[in-house]
């Protein structure tokens, strides 16, 4: 029984230091990239800004 529980005990152990130091290693990586909406997309709104004057000076004009 208590080869048991000191077995148990290693594989936590290897477990919390394997996700604490072993994961970028390997390059698995916990953090992706999320992707942007486009009112958070900068080019996306660049663009949209444009078209809006270009409609704005053509309606003027």
């Amino acid at each position: 029984m208590l080869y048991l529980l000191a077995a148990i005990g290693a594989l936590t152990i290897a477990v919390l230091l394997w996700r604490a130091f072993g994961a970028e290693r390997v390059g698995v990586s916990s953090r992706r990239a999320a992707p942007l909406a486009p009112d958070d997309d900068p080019d996306f709104l660049r663009k949209l800004g444009e078209q809006q004057r270009k409609e704005d000076d053509e309606g003027t004009a």
